[in-house]
């Protein structure tokens, strides 16, 4: 019987972690689309990626298989979606505004972690279930900001990068990102082999600010 409950836990617990990735990375990629249209390109939102319907968000991989897998072996989260369809040449302020359709992505997820993690601090919330539903959320919002902050591409940081790397440093970074796939999956096992335990602890030591709690 305990061995069916735990189980069962895991089970919902993976269930809940769908929900909460799919909701957190549509905001993440519907926030991309929104500020490129609002910075003059319209291309993400003509391609139906200024959504809120998470289907033409998801990537197999980055945003089902990945989170998952991080969730079970290393206890955060992080992941990614289907990249919006950018048109730099269309952005006001040239490549700053293309760093700055990156990072809008990355911010809703620091966002959605501050507003869950304020709530969890409340004393609204007497629940205990709600409340590990409520952790869950702003670990994963944390980490998916944390993850996509890194100055890899495809990642958003890269982008960020990108708008001041000098010319050679720009010119390696296109590499990578015409063979993205390849690159981000050795990347990810490079991360999770040598610098797991720096990035846990970083998203941990995030998560432990903003809620004033250690993880669960």
């Amino acid at each position: 019987p305990n061995e069916l409950l735990r189980y069962n836990r895991v089970m919902l617990t993976i269930l809940i972690l769908i929900v909460v990735i799919l909701l957190s990375l549509t905001l993440h990629e519907a926030m991309h689309a929104y500020v490129a249209n609002q910075l003059g390109d319209d291309t993400a939102r003509l391609s139906g990626r200024m959504t809120l319907n998470p289907l033409p968000h998801i990537d197999p991989f980055m945003t089902i298989l990945l989170p998952i897998l991080s969730f079970l072996s290393l206890g955060i989260i992080f992941g990614g979606a289907k990249p919006v369809p950018i048109n730099n040449n269309r952005l006001k302020y040239n490549e700053f505004g293309s760093a700055i359709v990156a990072i809008a992505g990355p911010l809703t997820n620091l966002f959605l972690a501050l507003i869950s993690g304020i709530w969890l601090r409340s004393s609204v919330v007497s629940d205990a279930w709600f409340a590990e539903i409520l952790q869950l959320f702003c670990l994963s919002n944390i980490g998916l900001f944390a993850f996509n902050m890194i100055p890899f591409p495809p990642l958003d940081g890269s982008r960020l990068l990108y708008a001041f790397a000098p010319d050679f440093v720009r010119d390696v970074m296109s590499t990578i990102e015409r063979n993205s796939l390849l690159f981000l999956i050795l990347f990810v096992v490079l991360l999770r082999s040598f610098f797991g335990g720096f990035f846990v602890n970083i998203i941990t030591s995030i998560f432990k600010i903003i809620t004033g709690t250690n993880i669960f």
